[in-house]
């Protein structure tokens, strides 16, 4: 077994792009160029005509080391103005991607150049951030790896997550009977805000897992006897995922790119822009079922674990749904931060902003909704939120990593996190030390463009 085997050894990712190094003053530099444009996938047998990067969904794979400088150059062959959001990467505020705020939308026809060192390591991806443009199919993986590689594995996988619905629904926006509600508006899950789940409300006739629906599930080819890393992001766009593997368990090594205290468990809950890395042991031959169940909604994707050394095993039913989805589930209580230290000195924040989720707007006390919430630079920053609405709010802040409050009062780093319905409250604290005007808001894009944005803005 090899320690960093996610770089010399079997380094297989949902798509390999072509980068080229090169040199700069800073230091090592990647270069991969992005074309944003048409796509034709074949979905169970439909053809569909769709948007992606380099002619695939997801796009090419960007994998570099942490320090490093990567460099790309953006085309725009959309017939819409389009941007690229770095999510995860604590970045200099010019090349976030955010439209209208750290720069203009690219034209179509146009183009524009990103640059920017990653500081840290981790698991982390890039999107379209204009409109509803990544539920089409515009975004891909952003591995980044860290200069001395901590975890021992065999091979690993990159897996993106996805709710499908171009080219395959004509209906409207919103339909009765999915997204956690029956038509008469009662919730169709338990009463408990931790247990009702609903993240959307649009319908998805099908889940992908690397741009592959049930009936034509992505593989993972695997050993008796290996060590598998999994990164398994959520590149949907309305859709939150229970994630288990029929036969075998997860040990949760990182949540959102930032190590965590490994942690065992059968299913791992994924809202949308979050990531986990975990670790399984092939020790089960045979052909398992990797199951993603839409929380709170109907339809199922999948993807399968292969053994290649279990003679005549043979794929399982694509409806068949492992156990382990019941089983033993994360919550962010389990999860503990070994990484960088991120704590107000004194236990307590320079400034604090209570804010409420309506569903459609993030309100803060004494706050317009239109003002910025202002910070300086070096203060200690606490938000706690409280969600009124009927759906959980997976909520991303741009360029910084936070801290979630935990029982244990050393809860994991993150940039995103889901904050449970029907009161469901969440804290977290996060350092102002990335000076420029930053997006934070709901990662259901449709909530976003709804209205749940608002702005971080420093001062000094």
């Amino acid at each position: 077994m090899m320690a960093g085997a996610g770089v010399g050894a079997l380094a297989l990712g949902a798509c390999s792009g072509i980068t080229f190094a090169g040199t700069s003053p800073l230091g090592p530099v990647t270069t991969l160029g992005l074309d944003a444009g048409q796509v034709r996938l074949d979905l169970e047998g439909t053809p569909v005509e769709t948007w992606g990067y380099n002619g695939t969904v997801p796009g090419p794979e960007i994998r570099l080391r942490e320090g490093e400088t990567l460099r790309v150059p953006l085309r725009n062959g959309l017939s819409d103005p389009t941007t690229v959001h770095w999510h995860g990467i604590s970045l200099v505020n010019a090349m976030d991607g955010a439209p209208f705020l750290t720069q203009a939308p690219v034209e179509p026809g146009a183009g524009f150049d990103y640059e920017f060192v990653v500081p840290e390591a981790g698991t982390h991806w890039y999107h379209a951030h204009v409109g509803h443009q990544l539920d089409r199919g515009l975004y891909g993986a952003l591995i980044v790896e860290p200069r001395h590689e901590e975890l021992s594995y065999d091979r690993e996988y990159t897996l993106l997550l996805d709710d499908w619905r171009d080219g395959l629904d004509d209906r409207s926006e919103y339909s009765a009977g999915h997204g956690g509600h029956d038509p008469t508006g009662s919730p169709a899950l338990p009463a408990d805000p931790r247990e009702w789940v609903s993240f959307g409300g649009r319908f998805y006739p099908l889940t992908l897992v690397n741009a592959r629906p049930p009936a034509d599930p992505y593989t993972l080819d695997v050993r008796l006897g290996e060590r598998i890393r999994l990164r398994v992001i959520n590149a949907a766009a309305d859709t939150g995922f229970r994630f288990a593997i029929g036969g075998h368990r997860l040990t949760v090594t990182h949540a959102d790119g930032m190590p965590v205290q490994h942690v065992t468990v059968d299913a791992i809950r994924i809202g949308m822009g979050e990531r986990y890395d975990v670790l399984i042991e092939a020790d089960a031959p045979g052909a398992w079922q990797v199951g993603v169940m839409p929380e709170g909604r109907t339809g199922y994707g999948r993807a399968i674990l292969r053994y290649l050394d279990a003679a005549g095993s043979t794929a399982p039913p694509s409806d068949l749904r492992p156990t382990e989805l019941d089983g033993r589930l994360l919550t962010y209580d389990d999860l503990v931060n070994t990484g960088k230290e991120e704590t107000p000195a004194a236990g307590s924040p320079d400034r604090t902003f209570a804010l409420t989720l309506s569903g459609t707007d993030i309100l803060a006390d004494g706050l317009d909704p239109t003002e910025p919430f202002l910070v300086d630079s070096g203060e200690w920053v606490r938000f706690t939120l409280r969600n009124e609405s009927m759906k959980w709010h997976p909520m991303h802040l741009h360029g910084h990593h936070f801290r979630v409050s935990t029982p244990g009062g050393n809860g994991p780093l993150k940039d995103t996190a889901a904050v449970p319905a029907r009161g469901g409250e969440l804290t977290f604290d996060w350092r102002a030390d990335n000076p420029g005007a930053w997006m934070f808001h709901c990662h259901n894009h449709y909530h976003m463009e709804d209205g749940m944005m608002r702005t971080v803005t420093y001062r000094t």
